[in-house]
């Protein structure tokens, strides 16, 4: 395992203890032993940092000077790495240990697989159980394909990328490199598309064929159960760096920018067009062809209707939705309305006595 003075110098953090001690594992911080390291983001958990057993702890300059001199008492052969994005040092740390542990794929095609011939897969690939590519679908190197997956005709895959078991992969649909594709996802399908054709004798739904496709860019992480569909005629558009939830549903023709997050069982319609760096909570959702501009944060179960123009804004509610400053007002108002209701009786009450 690398070493205290290793580890600072990789991931840019100030070293202030004995730089040759190695560790074994990551730990939190109220679990933490001697041979693990912790971290500390939250100011709420200074107390827990100072009683920890850790070995070593990721921390902020401000956090380090707060809890060094009790910290020492406790633990005085703790070392600690300060940086000014402990939570993202720690990430960083977290999958240099995960490679120790992660599961080894090694090449080769497993015999009951099922490969087109017009498929490029190169010898570094791991092509798993029960897999199906086909016709002229083209894999880069080390791509990690698991058992039960399928991709369809002319989609590729990026270099480096991994497709958990039963993840499927619809026709002309193609993902970056270093991509993580986890079960059960589907990427591709048709798009929910119907022209109303009634009359007064009754009528149909028309289905208008979903003939884009879906392009994923470089780095994207997909979670289990996910929905990606394609695109009516043009593209549905996921942008590099974007890291999207389970059971998360993104419509035909939607445009996802770079290095947005999106969490569980949100949903976006169609031809709606994300900007770069938005957060969207847990069941958001948002109607169809908005334009919401890069770094909104939307709240858990927000309902966004009409489009977002002024960058950096912090939308929240259920419906309809508003600032979330706003929202906070309204909310402690809220909390406080029966007592304004008893104040509204009680001079009702003083008035009609006089």
């Amino acid at each position: 395992m690398p070493t205290a003075i290793e580890l600072a110098k990789q991931f840019q953090a100030s070293l202030v203890g004995e730089g040759s001690l190695s560790f074994d594992s990551l730990a939190p911080i109220e679990l933490a032993q001697s041979n693990q390291i912790a971290f500390l983001s939250n100011p709420l958990y200074r107390q827990d940092a100072i009683e920890s057993a850790a070995g070593a702890l990721i921390l902020s300059q401000a956090d380090y000077e707060f809890l060094k001199d009790q910290a020492h008492s406790k633990n005085p052969n703790r070392i600690y790495f300060i940086s000014n994005n402990p939570y993202a040092t720690f990430a960083k740390v977290a999958q240099l240990f995960a490679k120790t542990s992660a599961p080894n794929y090694p090449a080769g095609v497993h015999a009951s697989a099922v490969i087109d011939p017009s498929a490029q897969v190169p010898a570094s690939c791991h092509i798993g159980p029960f897999v199906h590519i086909g016709p002229r679908v083209k894999l880069g190197e080390r791509v990690c394909v698991l058992g039960n997956t399928s991709i369809a005709e002319n989609s590729s895959i990026g270099s480096d990328t991994l497709l958990y078991p039963q993840v499927s992969v619809y026709h002309n649909v193609h993902l970056g490199e270093r991509c993580i594709v986890h079960s059960g996802a589907v990427i591709g399908a048709d798009g929910f598309g119907f022209a109303p054709n009634f009359s007064a004798s009754g009528g149909e739904w028309v289905k208008i064929p979903q003939i884009g496709g879906v392009r994923i860019g470089d780095d994207v992480e997909i979670g289990a159960s996910t929905t990606i569909d394609r695109g009516a005629m043009s593209n549905t558009e996921i942008g590099a760096g974007t890291k999207i939830d389970n059971q998360v549903q993104i419509a035909h023709n939607v445009i996802v920018g770079k290095a947005c997050v999106i969490a569980g069982c949100a949903a976006i319609s169609g031809s709606t067009k994300i900007g770069n760096f938005c957060i969207i909570g847990g069941a958001a959702n948002f109607a169809g062809h908005l334009t919401i501009a890069d770094r909104t944060t939307v709240s858990g179960n927000t309902s966004i209707i009409r489009s977002i123009n002024e960058p950096g804004q912090h939308f929240t509610g259920v419906y309809p939705s508003m600032l979330h400053s706003a929202w906070e007002k309204n909310a402690a108002i809220l909390r406080g309305l029966d007592k304004i209701r008893q104040r509204l009786r009680f001079l009702d009450q003083k008035k009609s006595e006089k």
